[in-house]
């Protein structure tokens, strides 16, 4: 018999603390478990690197000398590899098959894996789509390129529902995916940009929903939990909550800074102003501070100049080389305090983020090091491309983010006393980390989608609730192994 601390007690009850009513009336909080992979950070030059390529980068994995490098339901949601990514349970189909989907504000497109799928791993739950009698196949194929591999697939009409919402949306019902793309688990994405970047053509579940005028508030948002910085690897756990169609005030205090989106409704993008590293600030030109706001990349890319920047603030930190060129290190007894302002509040990241775990002699280069050396949570993500920056969950499981469509904004708040703050020292020997999810960079397809999204029901079938329903969904976050990247 195992006796389980109460610690672990703790953390095993908290998805359930968190799905009770609010007093937000008609907020549902659904519960997030976080799975968890072994040597996260064996894994971080792979993941760099696609997501270099999926926002256009050029390839640096070779030495340079110029570059530095609502209802009344719970819905389970999971969280993967200890911050990794984040996932929630998606059902697709009549009946519904449910699935653990990454949620990804990086890209609008919502795939599903199938039993057509001839790469797919035994690992990967798939979808059966001669089971549901509402799936209606095309015949348009479409491949999308995530950086770190792509899905490819059959474009096809079904019901989806997600928390009590229902809809028919179009989807991409995949039958080949590279390797590593996704696992444990996974079965695809859900996208949560605009429609205006969709490789399907289609408007993204949310976005449909508010043009219908489904939601409460023409938002949804997220609090992210940490796992980071455990001495040991946690196959499950609570991942926090996305609440779509409002917010959970008890999850932060005082009010939402928004700001507004630079340009058009794309991406979720915002300028970083400046980053303060160990008490020194460094003033961002708005030229190379346009970033993407992704809940579906792990870490921070900064633009080469900046990044080094950065870590030149940091005592001992060095630049790495070879596969591991963009990634930096540093002592891992240093606590690496930063804070990053989009024109607003300088807001904190917490030193447990920013320390990704130990690196070994071979990953650093150094035959005699004076210390022991971990990986940081801010890289190098090259030059030259748009978005400049990459902002990451480093930084979002710091702070409550919301993601408004009118006025199009995003906005953080402080988290709630008790929840993950950005204090705190790290751990000098955290599990390592893995799971990154990048945009799509490129799409192909033989004939566009309808784009079609039919909304005003229900998972009961009766008419949604119009104005009056904010639904909040807690997130068993499930983070893509080997920091696979997904935006």
């Amino acid at each position: 018999m195992i006796i389980l601390p109460l610690q672990v007690v703790a953390i095993a009850l908290l998805p359930f603390t968190l799905a009770a009513r609010q007093p937000d009336g008609g907020v549902v909080h659904a519960p997030i478990v976080r799975r968890s992979h072994s040597n996260r950070v064996a894994n971080l030059p792979k993941a760099v690197e696609a997501l270099r390529k999926k926002y256009g980068y050029p390839a640096t994995n070779v030495k340079s000398t110029n570059s530095k490098r609502a209802s009344t339901a719970a819905i389970p949601i999971t969280d993967e590899e200890n911050d990794s990514s984040y996932s929630g349970v998606v059902s697709i189909g009549t009946p519904p098959q449910n699935f653990n989907l990454v949620l990804d504000t990086g890209s609008s497109d919502l795939w599903v894996a199938t039993t057509s799928c001839t790469s797919c791993g035994s690992d990967i739950p798939e979808f059966d789509p001669s089971k549901s009698s509402t799936y209606k196949a095309t015949s348009s194929q479409l491949e999308i390129d995530y950086g770190s591999g792509s899905a490819q697939g059959i474009v096809a009409q079904d019901s989806v529902t997600f928390g009590s919402f229902e809809m028919s949306q179009e989807i991409l019902g995949v039958t080949n995916i590279t390797s590593g793309l996704i696992d444990d688990g996974l079965s695809g994405i859900m996208g949560l940009g605009f429609a205006s970047i969709s490789a399907l053509q289609t408007t993204p579940f949310w976005e449909a929903l508010y043009n219908a005028n489904d939601l409460a508030e023409p938002l949804f948002s997220f609090y992210l939990e940490r796992y980071v910085n455990q001495a040991n690897q946690i196959s499950t756990a609570p991942g926090g909550v996305l609440t779509l169609g409002g917010t959970n005030s008890s999850l932060y205090n005082g009010s939402i800074e928004y700001l507004n989106l630079t340009g058009p409704s794309s991406y979720w993008l915002l300028t970083v102003s400046s980053v303060t590293v160990q008490g020194k600030t460094i003033a961002v030109d708005p030229l190379s501070g346009l970033a993407a706001i992704d809940t579906g990349t792990t870490l921070i890319g900064a633009p080469t100049p900046i990044a080094a920047s950065i870590w030149a603030q940091v005592p001992g930190s060095t630049e790495l080389t070879g596969d591991w060129q963009g990634l930096y290190a540093f002592p891992c007894d240093t606590n690496v305090t930063v804070y990053i302002s989009f024109g607003g509040t300088n807001w904190a990241i917490s030193p447990l983020d920013m320390n990704l775990g130990t690196l070994n002699d071979t990953m650093t280069g150094n035959a005699n090091p004076t210390s022991q050396m971990c990986a940081g949570g801010i890289f190098d993500i090259g030059i030259g491309s748009v978005p400049a920056w990459i902002v990451g969950d480093t930084f979002l499981k710091n702070v409550y983010s919301v993601f408004r469509a009118s006025p199009a904004a995003v906005g953080f708040a402080q988290l709630a006393s008790g929840l993950s703050s950005s204090t705190g020292a790290s751990d000098p020997n955290p599990v390592q980390v893995t799971g990154l999810v990048p945009l799509p960079t490129s799409t192909s397809t033989s004939s566009s989608g309808s784009g079609n999204s039919t909304s005003g029901k229900t998972s009961s079938g009766s008419d949604s609730p119009i104005k009056d329903i904010a639904l909040s969904l807690t997130l068993l976050a499930s983070v893509a192994g080997c920091f696979t990247l997904f935006l």
